[in-house]
């Protein structure tokens, strides 16, 4: 399976996200690109944001976006 455009959106969304509290949350504005909107929706509805506009992330989205920055970090 190849990493599709929507997932390298999502996965660039969660990176976003502070790494040091998750305690913090980030919001897409409504002047945000079209793509930062979409993957906020699609997150949203995987269950991995609370909100369809940023917000914070959930339990399996603090999963998430551990995994992602590991993944980061190995291809340096």
């Amino acid at each position: 399976m190849s990493i599709t455009s929507d997932m390298l959106a999502e996965m660039n969304l969660l990176l976003q996200f502070p790494e040091a509290s998750h305690m913090n949350g980030i919001k897409i504005h409504q002047d945000a690109p079209e793509e930062a909107q979409a993957a906020a929706q699609r997150l949203h509805d995987k269950g991995f944001i609370d909100r369809a506009d940023g917000g914070y992330l959930t339990d399996a989205g603090i999963e998430l976006h551990e995994h992602l920055r590991v993944l980061q970090s190995a291809l340096k």
